[in-house]
This record gives C-alpha cells, structure tokens and sequence, in this order.
C-alpha cells in the first residue's frame, strides 16, 4: 500500500493475536492499564483503519507474490493447466500426485492465509462497534465495517472455491477451540452473498486514491459467488435454484459492466500513451552498457499494452477497466516496505542464458528481464491458445507477448538477426526455460536501476480485479444459463478489443468451456486464479486440463484420481479434535 503501517500498530496486532490464543481465562478477565487487550487497544478510526490496511496489504502480499513462496507460485496457478515450472524447478512441481496429498503444506499455508484475513476482518468489525470508538460521522463506519466485511466474503469466496464447504467464523475467538464444524459448500457461498449484500449501498462507486474498495468490487464477487453458487446447485441436482442463481450473477456483472463505471479500454491512454514505439537495445554477449549496444528492437505500442504500465493501472489514472488494483509504490519500497514490488519479471521471466546460451545470454531487457523462472506457462499458454485463426490478435502483438529476440552472442549464427522458435524449442536445448516474454512481467524502463535495482521487480500496481474477468463471468452464466450466443457475445467484447480476425459464435461455445477457458488464458494471463476458476467449474475440468496440458509428463502418469475441490489439509483435521472434519471427495488414504 501507498500508506504504509505504522508499526506500532503492528505490535498492537501481535498483542491481540497472543491474547485471543492464550488459554488462561483468569488472564482473559484481568483489565491491564499497562498493556494492550482487544477491548481497550481501539478507541479511534484511524486505528481501525490501520487494522484494514493491515489486510490490504496481506492480500496485496498474497497476490503480487511478496514472499515468492511455493504456496504462493500454486496459488497463483502452478500446477493447472496454464503453469508448469523449468527443469530447474522440477522439485518445485505441482502436478506429480505422488507427491500431493491433504499432508502437503501448500494447502495448509493457502487455507490458513485466508483464515488470517477471516480474523483479521473479524477484530477489525468488533473493533469498529466498541462503544468507547469515536467516529467522524456514520458513513465513515459503515465504509470501514463495509471493507472488512468485503474481506470477510473474500475470503470465504477464496475457501469455498478451492476447498468446498469451511468452518463459518465471525466471532473473536478467545480461547483455543477444537470444535469447528464445516459448513456446506452452497452454505459457504451463500455465507459470502449474505455479506456482501448487506454492504454494497456502503461502498463507494469510486475513490479519491487507488487500492481502496469500491462498489464495483463488491459486485463483482456477487457475480462469480452467484455463478460458483448455481455451479454447485446444479451438482446437487438443484436445477431451478440453479438457474436462479445464474440469472443473480448476470444481474450483478450487468451492474459493473454496464453501469457507467466502467468500460474497456480501446484506446491509447495513460503515462505512455504518447510513446507509438518502444526500442529494446541489445547487447553485444549480453554484457550491460552503452558502448556494448549493437542494435535496438523496435516495438509498436498499442492500448492493450497501456494497461499494464507503471502509472497507467489504476481507475484514479483515467483506466477505466480497473476496478480493484493492489498497490504497489516506489517510494515505500526504498523506505521500509520491501514487498512493495512486483517481482514478476524474476519469478515468471524466462532463463534463455540456461536454454540457448548460444543464442543468447544476459540478464538485460533482450534476455527477457533478470527471470529466473519459479514457474513458467505452458506450451498451451504460450503457444496453443494463438494458432491458426486465434495468432490475430492484439494480446498476441510482439509488444503484448513478445516473441522476437536477436541473438546477441557473437559467435550465433543467429547474431543480430531473430532467432526462430524452432531453434529455441531445439531438443538439444532446455525449451522449458525458452518462452515468450508478456508486458504484463516485464517493461522496457524499470524503475530504480540508478538507485542500485536490478531488472527484476516492476514497481506499477496489479490488477485483483479488472473488467475483463466480469464480462468473461457473465459470458459463463450466460452460458450455463442455455444463452450459448450471449455467452459469444460476451466474449466478442474482448475479441473486438483485442482486433481479433475470428470472433466467436454460440457454435463455439463447446460444454466443457474451452473457448471461455481459453478466452480467460488470452486474457487474463498473469493475472487470474486458475485454480479458482478450474475448481469452481467443478466436474472433471481441472483433472481433465491439467493431464492434457502439463508439461511434465508426471501429471499423466500420477494424476489417476478424480478431484475438483482441494483437500482439507490433514493438520486441520488433526487439530480439529472435537469435531470430525469429513476429508474432500478423492483425497481420502492418499
């Protein structure tokens, strides 16, 4: 976040948290006037607030990747069928079930990550109606208790998708508990539409500075929480509540899409919107520096590219399809907020000085950024989603999804001139570590490089929600609503903005939700949840994509159970002593 927390207020939360897990209740009942409890550590808004950016700047972590921890990689979509790691990373992989079972701590670090965020909005909604808290004026509560709800619901949104059914807790939790009983998946969804229901008038429909929540999120959820709702209605055999809860979801998407807000993006705008081209200088031997400098890559810019520059994400920059943007400054980063990055262009960049040395070697903006490569896309992320009548496309041009490198080694035959794919994807070389580079991990002006950073980490904000992904949602209600030619509509949206040659029809629109899955890859690439969306879908779409789509061949050979809800993690249920917690459908003796 822009504002930074303050730590004494991070101390105060560290009190807090000790307290609600202490187990002496004669301690509990005590009223110290020298140190912090729940009751008396609020007493203004501003501190509730700090209790809010608190969780901001959790799930800002979560998103961006702050920690680049393998739990986050999977969160982020290792695993399905649009990321896959290197050879380099192979022991990182997250699609060899001889590994992946409820005792795996991936599960256990994203399923507790969200319960952070559960008891972090819960004390910041006791917190809020203390009696001895003074507020300036009732909208400024309601806005606060709003946003922590919000979290609530997201939270719970996240849990249910990739999960099914959790424990519902909204209380402070004084004491260690042993009891939680799951409630049921539909029962979690609707847990989550209750919430935010109840504060959508209490949102704003823009603010003064970005990152802030806003109406248009809240509306949003409603959508996919609807959509995910009726999904598993439907599973239930509950076919006309079903049908109900998609028609609820496209009313919400129609709110955000056409409710005067918001709209897409088709022409130039933002910080660069001036700049029609970009150059790419390369490096003779990949060795940084001016004299060294032996050609530069001309690159056409376009809109679709304006949307991910630094100064140009979010709504308060005249972007229009912003709706929600985690932010990331600066400025913060060189004070004391080290995660205030975005270190995309180290984590998802690609390693050409291990996968065609030959060729072409280097850590600079003609290598593709300094990558290392914690997870890569797939070959049908990089490659299958563009071929034959789908390559048209703007989110395919060179400056979107590049693919033009020039050898820069001189003794390549390939020096100066670009190399083929053929020859990057070469047996003979490691093609896992050859891929094209997207503007959305990586830029031709990286910030701080005269302050002593490197070329691994953007510093522009990041998308959690943008209006892309409501269209694509409504497109699916639309379609599991029997309205296959609304769903292609939808979807023409962006294939008119993207300057598609081929737009879809209701033909198209195949029940297994290829073209909306392969919509959402185009689109959303770096950006979306797979694993949400795949598990969400339910049936055998996750199961079905990832065996046809990994990389390694360890996901065809292991992968020989049915699944689309992730385990309970097995910690969980041993702590839960009290309470048998049933263990998800496949998972059970693994």
């Amino acid at each position: 976040m822009k504002k930074i927390l303050n730590k004494k207020y991070i101390w105060v939360f560290v009190i807090l948290f000790g307290v609600m897990g202490c187990k002496d209740d004669n301690f509990l009942k005590e009223s110290p006037t020298t140190f912090y409890t729940i009751d008396n550590a609020f007493s203004t808004s501003t501190q509730v607030d700090q209790a809010l950016i608190a969780i901001y700047s959790q799930i800002r972590d979560i998103w961006t990747i702050g920690n680049e921890n393998t739990w986050q990689f999977a969160f982020r979509g290792n695993g399905t069928d649009m990321y896959d790691v290197p050879s380099i990373r192979r022991s990182n992989a997250f699609n060899n079930y001889g590994n992946i079972n409820p005792d795996n701590g991936i599960f256990y670090s994203i399923y507790t990550a969200f319960y952070q965020i559960i008891a972090k909005a819960n004390l910041a909604i006791y917190s809020a109606n203390l009696p001895t808290m003074t507020w300036s004026s009732a909208s400024d509560k309601a806005y606060a208790i709003a946003q922590a709800r919000f979290f609530r619901a997201f939270a719970y949104r996240n849990l249910a998708e990739l999960f099914g059914g959790v424990p519902i807790v909204t209380d402070i939790t004084k004491t260690a508990r042993f009891d939680f009983k799951r409630a049921t998946r539909t029962e979690t969804y609707q847990f989550a539409i209750t919430e935010l229901l109840a504060i959508e008038g209490d949102l704003p429909e823009t603010t003064a500075v970005g990152g802030r929540l806003v109406k248009g999120a809240c509306q949003h959820n409603l959508c996919e929480l609807y959509l995910a709702l009726g999904i598993q209605l439907a599973a239930d055999g509950k076919t006309a509540d079903a049908q109900t809860a998609y028609a609820s979801s496209i009313t919400y998407a129609n709110k955000v899409i056409d409710g005067g807000t918001y709209s897409l993006m088709s022409s130039r705008f933002g910080a660069r919107k001036n700049e029609t081209t970009i150059g790419i200088p390369c490096y003779k031997n990949g060795v940084a520096g001016a004299a060294n400098i032996f050609n530069t890559i001309p690159f056409t810019t376009n809109y679709y590219w304006d949307l991910f520059q630094e100064g140009s994400v979010n709504y308060q920059d005249g972007n229009r399809e912003c709706i929600w943007a985690a932010q990331v400054d600066y400025a913060a980063y060189k004070i004391e907020d080290k995660r205030s990055k975005l270190g995309y262009s180290r984590i998802y960049g690609p390693v050409f000085r291990n996968g065609s040395p030959a060729n072409l070697n280097g850590t600079l903006e003609d290598a593709g950024g300094r990558g290392i490569s914690q997870i890569m896309p797939t070959m049908y992320t990089r490659d299958s989603i563009y071929a034959g009548k789908w390559g048209t496309d703007m989110r395919n041009s060179d400056v979107v999804f590049r693919r033009t490198f020039y050898g820069n080694m001189v003794t390549s035959p390939y020096y100066n001139k670009p190399i083929p794919w053929s020859v990057l994807y070469d047996n003979q070389a490691d093609q896992s570590l050859d891929y094209p580079v997207s503007c959305k991990i990586a830029t031709d002006k990286y910030t701080g490089l005269a302050d002593g950073e490197n070329m691994s980490n953007l510093f522009r904000d990041d998308y959690i929600i943008r209006l892309p992904e409501t269209i694509l949602l409504r497109a699916e209600a639309k379609q599991r609503s029997g309205n296959k030619a609304g769903a292609a509509d939808d979807i023409n949206l962006l294939r008119n903005r993207a300057q598609c040659t081929y737009l879809v029809t209701a033909a198209d629109m195949d029940d297994n939700f290829k073209t909306i899955l392969d919509e959402r890859a185009r689109e959303l690439v770096y950006e979306e949840c797979r694993w949400n969306t795949l598990l969400r879908m339910g049936g055998t779409i996750a199961v079905d994509r990832i065996k046809k789509y990994a990389y390694w061949p360890e996901a065809q050979s292991t992968l020989t159970f049915n699944y689309n809800l992730w385990p309970i993690p097995q910690t969980v249920i041993d702590a839960n002593k009290d309470v048998k917690l049933d263990q998800n459908p496949g998972w059970t003796g693994r």
